[in-house]
């Protein structure tokens, strides 16, 4: 008899665990679980990493669905979209939507992923301030945009400046608002931020950084922005795009320990009995995750624990490969300067091109890449592995094009 298996929630992450629990039925001829999924959205799954292209107009919202209704409705899945769970009873096993029904459970998945952070200044809930999270938000973006002409994009991250980008191309004036002096300090050291600052204003965004939000001006829409030293911009749209927290609500309501996120164990149990949880809502050994590929590992071992499987999930090293507005970049590790760390640079500037690796005892600790990415896998992989680099180090800044070649020295041995 199939077990009832709940999901809330269907994003990126939650329809990669379906997709992979029902790939593991196949692999085993067995049909574990009768499958419902909530979603709060009125759609199936889709690609949030592509909504800037959405934006940018390089993609329509079809080419980044990847689970709409008609796949879940093909593998015999229930979907139930534009609906929200709004109660869990941990006892009797049961959840309750919205719309007062009720549907049993004998496992249950949270996959509730996070919530944009929106900075509580005076105005904030002005019309015309909106994240950058879903499809409404693009749509809101798009609309604003063959209406008005300024726009402020708050928050110097990737998000951010994505944002910032797809509305340059959609005709609007943009200026990015940023708290640190650095773009993406995540990711980037102050010289690659610089560099990202000016490949970016010579595509024509303005920036206003370090500045710090004091208020958003308007009465029955917004109008403006006021930062901390008085001065004023004007604006007909803000989008906040300043962080995420992950999404804790249902499980702070029955009593699930949560500390940043709703914590579980290496086999993604919460502190409940049979109730699991996957992706961005989750503090797995401390630590939350916003990339996507950590969450994905973690989709995979919980699909092979629900069909009782051993496997563990350990945590992910993170690294960032994207590209900002056209820009390459990499970044992993710690690449910050400190005591008893080595620092190789190069940097090109007729072509733009910035390399920094940061070694300790000639093992890696952390890359940054900008404008050119060759080697990045094989300088992670090295990271990961925590290689001695000492046989590649006067070339090491280059990548693997310029590792040694063990059979032609061993020929060149055998020559002589």
């Amino acid at each position: 008899m199939k077990q009832k298996l709940i999901v809330i929630g269907s994003g990126m992450v939650g329809s990669r665990f379906i997709e992979n629990l029902l790939n593991l039925q196949e692999v085993e001829q067995e049909a574990a679980y009768e499958i419902h999924v909530f979603n709060k959205e009125p759609t199936g799954g889709y690609n949030r990493i592509m909504l800037s292209h959405v934006l940018s107009g390089e993609k329509q919202i079809g080419e980044i669905m990847t689970h709409d209704e008609a796949w879940y409705r093909q593998r015999g899945v229930s979907l139930h979209p534009a609906t929200e769970i709004v109660g869990i009873d941990t006892e009797k096993q049961f959840v309750t939507a919205a719309n007062g029904h009720t549907f049993e459970y004998d496992k249950l998945v949270l996959a509730t992923g996070s919530n944009p952070f929106i900075i509580p200044v005076p105005g904030h809930d002005l019309p015309g301030v909106i994240s950058f999270r879903d499809i409404q938000d693009v749509e809101t973006m798009i609309d604003t945009a063959q209406q008005k002409k300024k726009a402020v994009v708050i928050g110097g991250g990737l998000l951010g400046l994505e944002a910032a980008n797809g509305l340059m191309l959609r005709g609007m004036e943009v200026t990015v608002v940023h708290l640190m002096d650095t773009l993406m300090e995540m990711q980037l050291d102050r010289v690659a931020g610089q560099l990202l600052k000016a490949s970016l204003e010579a595509k024509g965004l303005k920036f206003e950084m370090p500045a710090q939000t004091a208020k958003i001006l308007g009465e029955e829409r917004v109008t403006g922005i006021e930062f901390a030293d008085g001065h004023q911009i004007e604006a007909d749209l803000v989008v906040m795009a300043v962080g995420i927290r992950p999404n804790v609500g249902v499980a702070n309501k029955i009593g699930l320990k949560v500390n940043r996120g709703i914590v579980v164990d290496d086999q993604l149990h919460t502190s409940a009995p049979n109730i699991y949880a996957v992706g961005e809502c989750t503090e797995h050994r401390g630590q939350v995750y916003g990339l996507v590929a950590p969450l994905y590992e973690q989709a995979e071992v919980l699909a092979n624990v629900l069909m009782g499987r051993e496997d563990a999930y350990h945590g992910s090293f993170i690294s960032t490969k994207l590209k900002v507005t056209g820009i390459s970049l990499f970044s992993a590790g710690d690449f910050h300067e400190g005591a008893g760390k080595e620092v190789i640079t190069y940097r090109d500037l007729s072509r733009q091109v910035y390399r920094k690796v940061v070694l300790k005892d000639n093992v890696i600790q952390g890359v940054i890449l900008y404008g050119d990415v060759t080697g990045a896998n094989w300088l992670y992989d090295n990271l990961v592995n925590q290689t001695d680099m000492t046989p590649y180090r006067e070339t090491l800044i280059f990548g693997e094009g310029f590792e040694p070649n063990p059979t032609v020295l061993n020929q060149k041995e055998m020559a002589a």
